[in-house]
């Protein structure tokens, strides 16, 4: 058996989450040592249960993962291994992360620069508004919008993030080809289509309560801070906004009418100390610096995700470099800084972008992209 048809077959088993799984590894080392042990190995292993130590004795790993992997192939999804390069590093790093990731769609490296926005189901056109306007502007300045596709608030953040242009990434509390609610399904191709839908869950998975709380973890787990759009004082979007917390995330709330019902969850979250938001900005401003020093630290320290190395540039390309970062600078003020004529900083920033090392906004507004 292959890794990954082995990694495949051991999240299939029944009672085999992620915490489990990862105990497992630890102890055995690969998940064919999980599926050869005795069962006395087996026993060793602090918390595994009776019924799971059955499971594991009786499951067939190989014809299980072979069949699931076929479907997989014949929907155009496919599955990221935890400790790969492809796996997003942020959500490597929470202390469940899934085992593996089931994809469709694809992850990009600016999916980096992520921001969760979640919300009621039950959202007013207030919220719904905002929420559209919140998520096209991140989506405008580069920012990658990650929530859970449920009706409502979750349903409007894609949606915005889809109108700026942008990349958005859908967590589900059920397999990649059970779309839920139904409504989603058109939705779902379009986020497909700009970013990917993400589960921890097979194929086949139906949407279950239990499954939610744990999609919650990686809707937070994903992203550099996330951003509640009303919510009740009981919203589960006060789960995700827990859990960010509990990963070293920040959390943004969007402040309601005094008067309406169903924003005392976001209110509590600002009392509580969550930064209140009234535009995109707002987040950029509280998430660059978390995002500058994790860099640093990454490249200090040789670790949490793929090594970057500076890209090769000529002089002036060098400079215009330099001068750029996350936030959007117009070509006139590029310009300006460079003291070279407009024309000539569209031609350095053509052979940038062309390279992947730009990204052009709307209105001639450009930041740094990404480089392997």
């Amino acid at each position: 058996m292959d890794t990954e048809l082995g990694w495949l077959a051991l999240t299939l088993v029944p009672g085999v989450g992620a915490r489990t799984f990862h105990r497992l590894l630890q102890h055995f080392g690969s998940p064919e040592g999980v599926f050869t042990a005795p069962r006395s190995h087996l026993e060793q292993v602090p918390g595994l249960k009776e019924d799971t130590i059955d499971a594991i004795r009786s499951f067939p790993s190989d014809k299980g993962a072979k069949l699931e992997m076929a479907r997989l192939r014949e929907l155009g999804m496919r599955v990221i291994r935890w400790g790969t390069e492809e796996y997003p590093h942020f959500l490597a790093n929470i202390s469940d992360p899934p085992p593996l990731l089931y994809i469709k769609g694809t992850l990009a490296e600016e999916d980096e620069r992520a921001v969760a926005v979640v919300g009621s189901r039950h959202a007013s056109a207030y919220g719904l508004n905002v929420c559209i306007t919140l998520c096209r502007d991140l989506a405008w300045q580069g920012w990658t919008v990650v929530s859970g596709m449920a009706r409502g608030i979750d349903s409007a953040a894609h949606s915005g993030a889809l109108a700026g242009n942008g990349r958005t990434l859908a967590v589900m509390g059920t397999g990649l080809d059970v779309i839920y609610p139904r409504e989603n399904r058109k939705l779902s191709e379009s986020i497909a289509a700009s970013g990917a839908i993400i589960t921890e869950f097979p194929l086949g998975t139906p949407p279950e309560p239990g499954n939610f709380p744990l999609r919650n973890r990686l809707i937070s787990g994903l992203s550099l801070g996330t951003v509640v759009v009303e919510a009740t004082a009981k919203s589960g979007s006060l789960i995700t906004a827990r859990m960010a917390l509990e990963q070293g995330r920040q959390v943004f709330a969007v402040p309601g009418p005094i008067d309406r019902r169903g924003v005392e969850g976001t209110h509590r979250l600002i009392k509580e100390g969550a930064k209140l938001v009234e535009r995109a900005e707002d987040i950029i401003e509280e998430l660059m610096p978390m995002l500058a020093r994790t860099s640093c630290v990454e490249a200090a320290e040789g670790k949490g995700g793929p090594t970057r190395r500076q890209p090769e540039l000529d002089e002036r390309e060098r400079q215009l470099w330099d001068i750029l970062g996350m936030e959007p600078l117009h070509i006139d003020a590029i310009a300006r800084q460079l003291d070279i004529s407009v024309s000539r900083a569209a031609e350095i920033l053509l052979n940038l972008e062309v390279r992947g090392l730009v990204k052009q906004l709307p209105g001639t507004f450009f930041i740094r992209g990404f480089h392997k």
